[in-house]
């Protein structure tokens, strides 16, 4: 009876020491044999494969969409190729420094835009810019800068192009910016309102162009942009002297950036300062509406605190669950009214005005890995997988009810989910 009793006390002394399984090594292994992700992985690198145009509904190769699937093309296409592609940009640069939205084959401009951007230095290409956005200089920038970090490929700041080298070309983008794009009163860039990040203006039929009846704004994308390309430019110069008025300009849009865009009340930013009259209707209370996509912009620009980042991702999610929306990759909410803006995203949940894009959603995803929170990071990469999965491809967005919409193989979509992958991969191995 006695051994009984000892052994029973042993038992217990067991199995109290017996220590709870790792969260983080649960999650890890969980991570590295999910087979979805394989799958979704290898349908995103072979696409990028297939060139640098936009996606299956685009010709054409933008500076915005290229620069969120380089570092995952460059893993699949021989660098020569991208480092050509970049330079193209560089001598459609306009002799004001101004830089193109992107750049198509003379014999696939087809859409009779007036506004064309050409250059002697390349005449196999026209260029064409969204005016009514202030992020093409800054798209350009961090694209050079992450083709570095991937080959270590410094040489392309030294090719010359019609005698500027191409990092003298970049400085010129940031003079560019601020003589045309910079406000004096808030020391921040100004662009077109748009809905958060996009590149569509209300009021009018002309929607990528900045006209008379634009309305100039500040948002906290365009600046959060400026302050990762100010970051980027940074890294690259070798010039201290360069180097300390960079710094000192990146901490000024930075810190203006929370001090007029941040609503410390509502703990998040908030939609525009506008520097003319208001274009919002009667009633609609835009201060309410959350922008998810430049929310990431600003936590991958450090202008968060973890504390921030935890609060805005609950957020986000509360926004999908009220608006039904499949991810986190949801626009924004709630939507603007109905009428606001023009053709087809005059309705809410429609394309920018609150359609759900991976294209943004996984970059929110590659912030949460890097800031700490993996668990949160795989919880909101799994529905954009599964959407991947069940259309069968890399779909542009998608209405609240999950139907894809938009080009079927969208580069953006494909390159930010690869990154996603790759970094919840990276974290997963580190925990194992």
């Amino acid at each position: 009876m006695k051994n009984i009793f000892n052994l029973f006390v042993l038992s217990l002394l067991i199995g109290s020491c017996t220590q709870p399984p790792d969260p983080n090594k649960v999650l890890a292994n969980k991570i590295l044999s999910d087979p979805t992700f394989t799958v979704v992985d290898t349908m995103a690198r072979n696409l990028l494969k297939k060139g640098f145009n936009a996606g299956s509904g685009y010709s054409q190769v933008w500076a915005r969409d290229m620069n969120t699937f380089i570092e995952t093309a460059l893993q699949e296409v021989d660098p020569k190729e991208i480092r050509g592609a970049i330079l193209v940009f560089f001598a459609l640069q306009q002799p004001n420094n101004e830089m193109i939205d992107g750049y198509v084959l003379n014999k696939d401009f087809t859409w009779g835009d007036p506004n064309q951007y050409r250059s002697p230095e390349d005449t196999a290409h026209v260029g064409f810019k969204n005016t009514v956005e202030t992020d093409q200089e800054t798209s350009l920038i961090q694209m050079v800068g992450k083709y570095i970090r991937v080959t270590g490929d410094t040489t392309i700041l030294l090719e010359n192009i019609a005698g500027k080298t191409v990092d003298e070309r970049m400085n010129g983008m940031v003079d560019y910016l601020l003589k045309e794009r910079y406000s004096p009163k808030y020391s921040l860039l100004w662009g077109a309102m748009t809905a958060d990040w996009g590149d569509v203006q209300p009021n009018t039929d002309n929607v990528v162009d900045i006209d008379s009846t634009t309305t100039p704004a500040i948002d906290i994308y365009d600046n959060a942009m400026f302050v990762i390309a100010l970051d980027n430019l940074v890294g690259m110069t070798k010039d201290l002297e360069r180097a300390e008025y960079l710094k000192k300009l990146r901490s000024g849009i930075a810190n203006n950036a929370r001090k007029h865009l941040w609503d410390p009340k509502l703990q998040k930013f908030m939609p525009h300062i506008y520097l003319e009259k208001s274009p919002i209707p009667t009633g609609f209370d835009e201060s309410k509406v959350y922008y998810h996509g430049g929310t990431a912009i600003a936590i991958e620009a450090g202008l968060l605190s973890k504390s921030e980042i935890q609060y805005s991702n609950s957020q986000m999610l509360e926004n999908v669950r009220q608006s039904g929306a499949p991810t986190i990759g949801l626009t924004l909410f709630p939507p603007y009214p109905d009428g606001f803006f023009h053709g087809g995203m005059g309705k809410p949940y429609i394309y920018q005005n609150g359609g759900d894009w991976t294209w943004f959603g996984a970059r929110m995803v590659q912030q949460l890995v890097l800031n700490g929170y993996a668990e949160e990071a795989y919880a909101e990469i799994r529905p954009m997988i599964d959407l991947v999965i069940k259309n069968k491809g890399f779909y542009e967005w998608y209405y609240v009810d999950g139907t894809p919409k938009g080009s079927a193989q969208f580069k953006g979509s494909a390159g930010t989910l690869a990154k996603a992958i790759q970094l919840l991969r990276a974290w997963a191995e580190k925990n194992k």
